[in-house]
């Protein structure tokens, strides 16, 4: 992903006494390579730096308030393209479609839920970055203040969703936002009136506009269209797991692919489905069991068991240790 998505993070490191060598060495990411408009980060690194971020300066919700300090512009050319554009919905249009030459490995999408309204979608699809809490966090504070800089500093919309748990000091998500914020859903998300897409932006600029879609074009290229199957799979499961275990079936029918060319592409890297799901909720179950406010009942409805201790067990077949005793050693270490 193009760095101009960490701007001004050293700076807010600093705010909070966090040891900037420190979080950027354990992120392996050099310090001055934040903010550039034209150098790219790895996405896992990227996540990386802001889960450390959090940690390190104990303040667990700080994607959450970079992003909502966090300007349009600030995203570099990206930014610029957008806040460009002749209306709200033109503009969301423009980073919908020019964000695969900003970010890899990830989904952006604008339809429309049951209800009316807009859903303005984010998530990444890389299935090996699991900690990503705190990224998805602060995107969706960046696209608020895309939609702010159309509707005024006072707009709020009507809900957010988050796919991650709810987190320990949830009530500031809902004042960072003004809206009701729902977690555990199957992707993160922005939702809000269809009205506001035909307001005009106020700094449009259809020649800006022309240069920065010119200029990212030059910078990325679109992903090839052999993007992993197993990818797209690892990352149904996930969306589907708080629903209940899905089955071959289900997970066929959402990507619109054929059983046969799963179970070819699975067997082809080694494993069968009832593996790769295992995996799946096992790297899951290891990142929520070392979040201490979440309850391990609700842990296990997250990873699709009916039953803590169909839970319990898969966790000691997976570690060899029960899930509180796992949580006390992460935590004594």
């Amino acid at each position: 992903m193009l760095a101009s998505a960490a701007t001004g993070i050293v700076g807010y490191i600093e705010r909070f006494r966090g040891d900037v060598d420190r979080i950027f060495g354990n992120a392996h990411i050099l310090p001055d390579m934040a903010g550039s408009p034209t150098l790219k980060l790895r996405l896992s690194a990227f996540c990386r730096l802001f889960e450390e971020s959090a940690q390190q300066t104990g303040n667990e919700n700080f994607g959450l308030w970079f992003g909502n300090q966090f300007q349009p512009r600030d995203l570099g050319m990206w930014g610029y393209a957008a806040v460009s554009a002749p209306t709200l919905g033109a503009a969301l249009e423009c980073l919908v479609g020019l964000f695969h030459y900003h970010q890899e490995s990830s989904m952006m999408r604008l339809g429309t839920d049951d209800d009316g309204l807009v859903r303005l979608e984010y998530q990444i699809v890389d299935p090996s970055i699991i900690e990503r809490r705190q990224d998805a966090e602060l995107s969706l504070g960046m696209f608020l203040n895309v939609l702010r800089e159309c509707c005024g500093s006072q707009w709020s919309p009507d809900e957010v969703h988050f796919e991650h748990p709810k987190p320990e000091f949830a009530s500031e998500h809902e004042a960072a936002f003004g809206a009701p914020v729902y977690f555990s859903q199957r992707t993160n998300a922005l939702l809000f009136r269809p009205d506001d897409l035909a307001r005009p932006m106020p700094s449009r600029d259809l020649r800006l506009l022309a240069v920065m879609q010119t200029c990212l074009e030059q910078l990325g290229s679109r992903p090839s269209d052999d993007h992993l199957l197993l990818d797209r799979i690892r990352t149904a499961v996930r969306m589907r797991l708080p629903e209940g275990c899905p089955s071959l079936g289900q997970i066929a029918d959402e990507l619109r692919a054929p059983v046969s060319v799963i179970h070819q592409d699975l067997s082809a890297a080694g494993l069968t489905y009832k593996e790769m799901v295992e995996e799946v909720r096992r790297d899951l179950a290891l990142s929520y069991t070392r979040q201490l406010h979440l309850p391990f009942s609700e842990i296990a409805m997250l990873l699709g068991y009916s039953e803590l201790s169909a839970f319990s067990r898969a966790f000691r077949r997976w570690t060899g240790t029960a899930p509180r005793d796992y949580r006390a050693a992460a935590f004594d270490a």
